[in-house]
């Protein structure tokens, strides 16, 4: 297995390899409920929005400098109160899954959040995704929900999990 280098995902640098990696997961599985491709427009819309949140892109490279998964993070809602929670994502190249890459990104998702003063890590995940579902649970996610039939793809309904986890931050929540 090559050498995996962490880094700070950009447009410039990153944002076909993302593409690629986002479209491969809304063509082939229930990882995204989205049935039509991106497109770089929408890279640029997604980047400028977690440069706007100060949220990070966060990838794994290997030796020839391709990105082979990524994960971020955003705005739970839109409303002032969940100032304090996130809700992630993280996706893996179709060629490096089952081989750790996700278990390092969640890490490095949590260490950011975490870092920036979060309470709450939430993933909503397909409920039939067992892998990931097994991931989140070995990195002390919990269960604290699922909404049967609010998604349909590929013929059927589709239950959406959540998972959520707790951290230390912040020191000092205020309203407002």
């Amino acid at each position: 297995m090559s050498n995996q280098t962490i880094v700070a995902c950009t447009f410039d640098r990153h944002a076909s390899q993302i593409l690629d990696i986002f479209n491969d997961a809304i063509l082939t599985s229930t990882a995204l409920y989205d049935y039509q491709p991106r497109t770089m427009d929408t890279m640029r819309s997604w980047f400028a929005a977690k440069t706007a949140g100060h949220f990070p892109v966060i990838g794994i490279e290997n030796d020839d400098g391709a990105l082979i998964g990524f994960g971020s993070y955003g705005a739970f809602r839109a409303f002032p109160a969940y100032k304090y929670t996130v809700e992630h994502s993280v996706y893996v190249h179709k060629d490096h899954r089952g081989h750790g890459v996700g278990r390092i990104l969640m890490r490095e998702i949590i260490g950011a959040a975490h870092s920036q003063g979060f309470h709450a890590v939430v993933g909503a995940i397909d409920a039939a995704n067992s892998g990931s579902v097994a991931l989140h649970q070995s990195l002390g996610f919990q269960h604290v929900g699922t909404m049967p039939q609010v998604g349909f793809k590929f013929g059927r309904w589709l239950d959406l999990a959540f998972y959520q986890l707790l951290l230390e931050g912040p020191q000092h929540p205020v309203d407002g």
